[in-house]
């Protein structure tokens, strides 16, 4: 077996973790710093699609937020537990998947999807992805 063969995948992963907070382009530091005025220590790393994705806190929470190379945002998300699923949406996990464990669930918003719940799950040992969304009716007040 080639050992270039064997590194090379190695070697490409390193490098697209590897923190960038030094390279990473203007555009995208100023749309990040317009969304978060308040964060200013992100960890920058490029993502597998070539995006920049920014790692960083509020308020103790954990967020992510992935940029194109021109500064143009994608979406941001945090993990969340399963308490804090909308109930609609806990129903529907206990209706359509009581037989799969869940992995991890995640608060997104993405700025062509909007706001949504994705939800991890693993079924006879394989993981697949759920995303839910929310739609609030608007009631009439009188």
């Amino acid at each position: 077996m080639n050992i270039t063969l064997i590194l090379a995948p190695i070697f490409l992963s390193l490098l697209l973790s590897f923190n960038l907070n030094g390279q990473t382009p203007k555009e995208v530091k100023e749309t990040f710093e317009k969304m978060y005025p308040n964060e200013n220590d992100p960890d920058w790393h490029i993502d597998k699609n070539g995006n920049y994705e920014s790692n960083f806190k509020i308020d103790g929470i954990k967020y992510r937020a992935d940029y194109n190379p021109d500064g143009t945002w994608i979406e941001t998300e945090t993990s969340i537990s399963e308490k804090e699923l909308p109930f609609t949406i806990r129903e529907r996990l206990e209706q359509d998947y009581k037989d799969c464990k869940i992995v991890e669930i995640e608060r997104v918003r993405h700025f062509k999807k909007g706001l949504f719940y994705d939800v991890e799950l693993k079924r006879d040992g394989k993981k697949f992805d759920v995303e839910f969304k929310v739609f609030v009716k608007k009631i009439k007040a009188f």
